[in-house]
């Protein structure tokens, strides 16, 4: 076993040659040790500035002036096209706006009733067994408003289970349990085989890894911003709709916002191009805002996803020698795949007595999060955490499971 004294050491060089350690000043951050970033990412410093401009100048002295002199109509595209990069989009694909659930739902009506259209017997949805519940709940609904028989399986049953019935598959990027990362580009290519349409959930893989929606011909994707993109709680999710598929995308939430005049005020829906058809509402300013100015971290300092991934790999890996060099043996066991090419940017440890474990954890200053019945999960956000911080988590760790 490898002495504390050797493992903070070289945390210590590992944080020094960081290329992206500079970034950790961008952000609130205390004593704690904070790796619950795949829960909710830490507060950005320069965002408060930012609402309060909104609030007070935009909103208190503009008022409605600010939806055209601020920039408030388009800011759903806008900002869907800062976090374009970051899914591996071109422009004019993202729309930020409404919570993931219901942009799931969008996303996945809309690519059944394509199917649908392609040709008749596209009657069944395949749903990932292993999906966070929302997404089950959410295909479930849309499964009965379509017509549709709704087959859960996991990411890797998909291959067999995809036929001449199948209309849409919605898919987990990264297993928020385990995270696991799923194949993406194999998964996408072979529902496309198949003649089906591909919806993936990207809430624990944007901003932490390469995604590659346009690359890999991705029809529809989902995701919150409140995690890795750090846009703060409860912040808006984003729709991409890949651009040769927007003539066709068929939303089941026609709202006024993407109707093709929306002051028009008709009483027949015509809906705009582009990716404004995913729009529904009117939008949430003050949290969309707040995200818009989180993102300034990556424009601004020019951090790459390439680079995010990297560095996120290195504090895994590195979690998880200092869990295995520090905790007794048989107290914790990795559910996360020891491979880079199947893990996402979290560690996840099945422990007995796991809930009461984090607990002790949060009280020692080490904060993760908890999933029945048995695992503690750490979320490793390369742009605030370094080496230094997974050392003393896992060092923490060992101690509270010796009593």
């Amino acid at each position: 076993m490898s002495e504390p004294t050797s493992l903070a050491g070289e945390a210590e060089k590992l944080d020094a040659a960081d290329g992206l350690a500079a970034l950790r000043e961008r952000f609130v951050l205390d004593d704690v040790t904070y790796l619950d970033g795949n829960s909710l990412g830490a507060l950005p410093a320069h965002v408060p500035a930012r609402v309060a401009d909104v609030v007070r100048r935009q909103w208190g002295e503009l008022r409605i002036r600010s939806w055209e002199e601020s920039g408030w109509w388009t800011a759903p595209e806008r900002v869907g096209d800062r976090i374009a990069p970051l899914v591996g989009a071109a422009a004019g694909q993202v729309v930020v706006g409404d919570s993931t659930s219901v942009n799931v739902f969008k996303a996945l009506v809309a690519a059944v009733r394509m199917a649908q259209e392609d040709g008749s017997g596209r009657n069944e949805i395949l749903v990932d067994a292993t999906t966070f519940p929302t997404d089950g709940y959410i295909a479930e609904s849309a499964a009965r408003m379509t017509g549709c028989a709704l087959r859960p399986v996991t990411p890797a049953e998909v291959p067999g289970a995809l036929g001449d019935r199948t209309a849409a598959v919605l898919l987990n990027h990264v297993d928020y349990r385990t995270g696991r990362l799923h194949d993406l580009p194999g998964l996408t290519a072979a529902v496309h085989a198949a003649g089906a349409y591909a919806v993936w959930d990207l809430c624990h893989s944007a901003g932490a890894l390469p995604v590659g929606l346009d690359e890999h011909g991705v029809d529809l994707a989902v995701g919150c911003t409140y995690k890795y993109l750090n846009g703060g709680p409860g912040s808006p999710a984003y729709l991409y709709v890949r651009r040769d598929l927007q003539p066709r995308f068929d939303s089941p939430l026609p709202g006024w916002n993407s109707h093709a005049e929306p002051f028009g005020m008709r009483p027949d829906y015509a809906p705009a191009s582009g990716s404004v058809r995913g729009r529904v509402g009117t939008p949430d300013i003050l949290s969309l805002l707040a995200l818009d100015a989180a993102l300034d971290v990556w424009d601004e300092d020019g951090v790459s996803v390439a680079a995010v991934r990297e560095k996120s790999l290195a504090l895994t890996d590195f979690f998880l020698r200092c869990v295995g060099a520090y905790v007794p043996t048989g107290r914790v066991e990795s559910v996360t795949p020891a491979a880079h090419a199947e893990r996402g940017s979290q560690v996840a440890l099945r422990c007995e007595d796991a809930g009461e474990v984090m607990k002790r954890l949060i009280e020692r200053g080490v904060v993760g999060d908890y999933r029945a019945p048995d695992v503690l999960r750490f979320g490793f956000t390369p742009l605030y955490v370094g080496f230094a911080d997974v050392e003393r988590a896992a060092r923490v760790l060992a101690r509270t499971l010796s009593g």
